[in-house]
């Protein structure tokens, strides 16, 4: 069986593609970066508990705080307010943290070529990327060229983007299908207890359970 790093955050989106991996018949491994966000801890323990819920024993878990320490995003420095949704919004948002997700896959290329995976599974969606560069197909296109110009030449990782083209309606949809522990999953920039429920990351999570007909179960 082939084996598949995930970048599991903790969100309903990593989880959904974790649900993916596995049904395409990878064994996973999942990968989660602390980058000084707000939420830390509590992505934290959804990582844990998805993984958990999976079964899933191989866990890194990185410290790459040094994004906090660069600063230019609410999501990793305090004196930035997390604004309150705009779905509307057309430019790239204050959430954005400049290239992080370059930063993250260049951890999981290092693991993944220990560990000898063919796949790295990425939760990205154009959808609620929100202008975010580092979510569009595109950025991940490149950066299969950049893992085969820079790694051995028997490694060929390629990565995979179920959820790119998808609404957060059809998220949910699929992850029920799936039968992902979305219960178990963080969504909420600003809040570790209780979903603040005015941030892009709750207001897109909020509009795709009720799009889909069904409640949030974190908040049932």
């Amino acid at each position: 069986m082939n084996t598949a790093i995930i970048l599991v955050s903790g969100g309903m989106d990593s989880c959904v593609t974790a649900a993916s991996a596995i049904s395409d018949g990878y064994s996973p491994a999942f990968l989660h970066v602390n980058y000084g966000q707000r939420t830390e801890k509590r992505e934290l323990q959804a990582l844990h508990d998805i993984a958990d819920a999976f079964q899933v024993q191989d866990r890194l878990i990185v410290d790459i705080t040094h994004l906090a320490d660069i600063g230019g995003s609410c999501l990793t420095d305090s004196t930035i307010k997390v604004p309150e949704a705009d779905l509307e919004n057309s430019h790239i948002p204050v959430s954005y943290v400049p290239f992080r997700n370059a930063n993250i896959l260049s951890i999981a290329t290092s693991w993944a070529e220990v560990l000898k995976a063919t796949a790295i599974y990425v939760g990205a969606v154009e959808e609620d990327s929100s202008g975010y560069p580092d979510c569009r197909r595109s950025f991940f296109d490149a950066f299969e060229k950049t893992i085969d110009t820079g790694t051995k030449p028997e490694t060929q990782i390629k990565i995979i983007t179920p959820l790119i083209t998808l609404s957060k309606k059809e998220i949910v949809e699929l992850g029920i299908d799936l039968k992902a522990p979305l219960h178990l999953t963080w969504s909420c920039y600003q809040n570790e207890n209780l979903p603040c429920g005015k941030c892009d990351s709750c207001a897109l999570r909020a509009r795709g359970f009720e799009q889909a007909g069904v409640k949030d179960p974190i908040l049932i």
